[in-house]
């Protein structure tokens, strides 16, 4: 089967493991793209930080982040601070996130690609080759990826019927974990080979597929 033919389901297959996250009210659309643009600030944040952003009540924000569809995905520190949610992290992962010359993280590479049209901003990525340790540099604005090194840079991806999105913790071990940046195809074959359920897709296929899964998480249908 093709890369293409593999990267058609992604989005689909995002939506099957998490169905709730696609069926969320308007508000809690608007709620989850303004956690994250607040997050993208670069700093861990409050509930009260969030509610400030909503326009809304502390009460509201703390219903958002721990009763709604959201709150598997929302990570926090012992303090209670919002520290990650839904694949960008304040604190340190493999996959170095920055924009605005603010260093963020997201949990997969995956995150790099959908993350920077829902922040609104140019995103300059850097990670690692895991079977070769060779450094990934990718620069991806809202529009889609302005610049990509090595050239031959790919994907993996995992299938997502065996993922646990109950919790961040189950999230990262079981998906984000498997969704990497490779700088060739046959670095990338080497490391699916030996990892059971992964595949290898193609940069321009993964954005094209993470601008769907944005359409049909965050925008209202007409």
């Amino acid at each position: 089967m093709t890369m293409q033919n593999h990267l058609t389901r992604v989005d689909d297959e995002w939506e099957a493991a998490a169905p709730n996250l696609f069926a969320a009210s308007p508000e809690e659309r608007r709620a989850a793209i303004a956690l994250i643009r607040e997050l993208a600030k670069g700093e861990p944040i409050t509930s009260a930080q969030l509610a400030q952003a909503l326009g809304s009540s502390t009460r509201d924000a703390d219903a958002f982040l721990n009763e709604s569809c959201w709150a598997p995905v929302v990570d926090t520190d012992p303090d209670g601070r919002i520290v990650g949610f839904w694949g960008l992290s304040a604190v340190p992962t493999p996959h170095r996130f920055a924009v605005g010359g603010r260093t963020l993280w997201t949990w997969c590479a995956y995150d790099t690609l959908f993350l920077p049209e829902l922040i609104g901003e140019l995103a300059e990525i850097e990670s690692r080759d895991p079977e070769t340790g060779e450094p990934v540099r990718l620069a991806v604005s809202p529009r889609g990826i302005e610049a990509v090194e090595p050239a031959g840079t790919v994907m993996s991806m995992v299938h997502l019927g065996s993922a646990d999105l109950t919790s961040t913790s189950g999230l990262i071990e079981t998906a984000c974990c498997f969704i990497l940046f490779f700088a060739s195809q046959a670095s990338g074959e080497r490391w699916t080979a030996a990892h059971p359920n992964t595949r290898l897709v193609s940069l321009d296929e993964a954005f094209a597929a993470a601008k769907r899964q944005n359409a049909r998480q965050f925008v209202k249908p007409a």
